[in-house]
């Protein structure tokens, strides 16, 4: 007879079924639960009171979590015990009534144009890697998508005719990116160099390792600081600075932030804001640095 799932698995499968959420965000959401469950010990899930789930953000602070980490697990919390009430295992939120510390706004880390084309021009064009790793920073750039995002792309969601690709982000939900001539050119170059369909594990991917399979985050998080530190950009600079700095340098020429949530994939305008500061904060130290009497 097959052992029932405990309330955290079927949390977890709710998630990935019902809503979608990504295997980070579960694997995420199962690790904060673990703890949750270690700091309880044998205290029943019906037994809980709003103090229980204090104790644990208390617990949490004096482990020097940070702010934004407690925030995470208090959310994922709210949602378990949510989804319990759904289910009737449950009759209140213990974690409703829990304030969420407060977060300071950080401000997102971008390039600049000539900073961006500097990087850009940095993997070389003789072999297919090089070929690879530039296909790979132009469409960062290009499309604004995440990494996760791109190293997901197949073959198959490249649209060259109408200049367009399918991206599936967070919560597997897909949009359609628009991608430049610039990078499209260097996927069609790239795709032309790189060994045949029979030497690739997945010849369906769009971008492949050395060893035939498909590319991993980590992998990309990899060559990118090889060519920042060749650019001698600032070590901080990751893949996600460049959608960054896809989102800035579009609001800059003139992009509505409407439109480029939708580019970005943001599910709440709220998100996409952060870039009008960023523009605002470049505006004024133009101004500080150009007007006479700033």
């Amino acid at each position: 007879m097959r052992k029932p799932l405990s309330p955290a698995e079927r949390f977890l499968r709710y998630l990935s079924a019902e809503r979608n959420a990504s295997d980070h965000t579960c694997r995420n959401y199962a690790f904060d639960l673990e703890l949750f469950f270690r700091f309880l010990g044998h205290r029943r899930l019906g037994a809980l009171t709003p103090l229980d789930v204090r104790r644990f953000v208390a617990h949490l602070s004096a482990g020097h979590s940070s702010r934004r980490t407690i925030a995470r697990r208090l959310s994922c919390l709210r949602s378990f015990f949510r989804f319990l009430c759904r289910e009737g295992t449950l009759d209140h939120n213990p974690a409703e009534a829990v304030p969420t510390p407060r977060l300071d706004q950080r401000l997102p880390s971008f390039l600049d144009e000539q900073q961006v084309s500097r990087l850009l021009d940095m993997p070389p064009a003789e072999r297919w890697r090089g070929l690879r790793d530039r296909a790979i920073l132009e469409t960062l750039y290009s499309t604004g998508m995440r990494v996760s995002e791109l190293t997901g792309l197949n073959r198959e969601d490249l649209d060259e005719i109408s200049g367009t690709v399918i991206v599936r982000g967070k919560g597997k939900k897909e949009r359609l990116c628009p991608i430049g001539a610039t990078a499209l050119g260097a996927i069609r170059r790239y795709l032309a160099a790189r060994p045949s369909a029979k030497r690739l594990r997945v010849p369906y991917a769009i971008f492949v390792s050395q060893k035939g399979t498909r590319l991993t985050v980590r992998q990309v998080d990899r060559l990118l600081a090889r060519y920042v530190r060749q650019a001698h950009l600032p070590s901080a600079i990751s893949p996600h600075s460049l959608r960054h700095s896809f989102a800035t340098h579009l609001l800059d020429r003139g992009a509505d932030l409407r439109s480029v949530q939708e580019l970005l994939g943001h599910a709440s305008l709220s998100t996409t804001q952060i870039y009008t500061h960023v523009t605002a904060q470049r505006l004024k130290k133009i101004y500080d640095q150009a007007h006479p009497r700033a």
